[in-house]
């Protein structure tokens, strides 16, 4: 049994996410003790522990310390299970940190599997439903893992309630990803999404996106949407597409936070990654590199800087796989090598 130390590092719940995946994948049962040790409010939050139960049916599990507030977990699962799944967090946490811990395993499975997950679809410190959508299931395309994501319904924190539909395709094959340059820059697009809002925040932000955009003479196009949602709220999204890479950032809206400051971040934050020899950015690298793990062969590509989530990252993978990830500076950023290993 593998024993991990749930505060080592970044200390949060990605190291939980990440174990579980693996466990699942590799066959290796696993004990976590200190989980999100370096929190301020340690143990398993309702996310977390969904989770949890979401790897546990997927897998048919044993599991042991899976309750709310738990700082320990053992974790021992029978195989992999294909089917139609329901999840629902109760809370405004994150649904798409729940998919990204099963959605990998379940890309292994025999058949298609269906995923109903209700909670939180666009809340902080985690990646939007659009994100998600329009970026990373885009660049799992290009390795050979497919999803189909559908918004039923956004679910902003705090009141969450939104919902997504996901559909997750066995693999017919998996390729490496190398990204070591850009390539021309063809377009960046822009959403400016706001919901139960006035549509002047939709219009604001827009207008601010382009202004700071047209600042730095890069092309865009921006778009106006409103969500169907349970509660209030707004996110800028950006997204810059070139010939052969693609980077985006995006910001979340709250409270007292004027719609102009919601677009400046999601711009200044792009235009960093624009600016560096990056062809993937600091928040998809990090997810992606559980999946390049398992994808036989060299995968290469380029960061503007190494997150602690990636070194993080990198231990986890390593307790369970002899894949080797290296990082190594290079002119503007870090280069990131995934020797991946053959699962099976």
């Amino acid at each position: 049994m593998i024993h991990l130390d749930g505060g080592f590092g970044e200390g949060g719940g990605q190291i939980l996410r990440t174990a579980l995946s693996l466990s699942i994948l590799t066959g290796k049962p696993f004990r976590i003790e200190k989980i999100r040790a370096k929190r301020p409010t340690p143990g398993l939050m309702p996310q977390h522990l969904v989770s949890v139960r979401a790897a546990r049916e997927i897998s048919h599990a044993y599991v042991e310390g899976d309750v709310l507030g738990s700082t320990r977990l053992v974790f021992e699962p029978e195989g992999i299970f294909s089917g139609n799944y329901r999840f629902d967090i109760g809370t405004a946490g994150s649904v798409t940190l729940v998919l990204q811990t099963i959605y990998l395993p379940l890309a292994f499975g025999s058949s298609p599997s269906e995923i109903v997950l209700t909670g939180g679809t666009h809340v902080p410190f985690s990646p939007s439903f659009h994100f998600l959508k329009e970026h990373w299931v885009k660049l799992l395309a290009r390795i050979g893992i497919s999803l189909e994501l559908e918004l039923k319904r956004a679910g902003f924190y705090p009141k969450g309630g939104g919902e997504i539909l996901a559909r997750i395709h066995p693999f017919d094959f998996l390729e490496p990803l190398v990204l070591l340059t850009r390539g021309p820059l063809r377009q960046v697009k822009g959403y400016s999404f706001y919901a139960n809002l006035d549509p002047s925040v939709g219009e604001r932000q827009k207008r601010q996106l382009e202004k700071r955009l047209r600042m730095q003479n890069i092309p865009h196009e921006v778009i106006v949407e409103e969500l169907e949602a349970v509660g209030p709220n707004a996110l800028s999204f950006l997204v810059a597409r070139y010939t052969y890479a693609q980077l985006a950032c995006e910001s979340l809206g709250a409270r007292g936070k004027p719609a102009e400051k919601v677009a400046d971040e999601a711009a200044f934050a792009l235009i960093r990654e624009i600016s560096s020899n990056a062809t993937l950015d600091v928040h998809v690298a990090d997810q992606l590199l559980l999946p390049l793990a398992v994808v036989p062969g060299e995968s290469e590509f380029q960061v503007r800087e190494i997150t602690g989530h990636l070194e993080t990252l990198r231990e986890v993978i390593c307790e369970f796989l002899p894949a080797q990830i290296d990082f190594r500076p290079i002119q503007g950023g870090y280069r990131i090598r995934v020797q991946g290993i053959r699962l099976g």
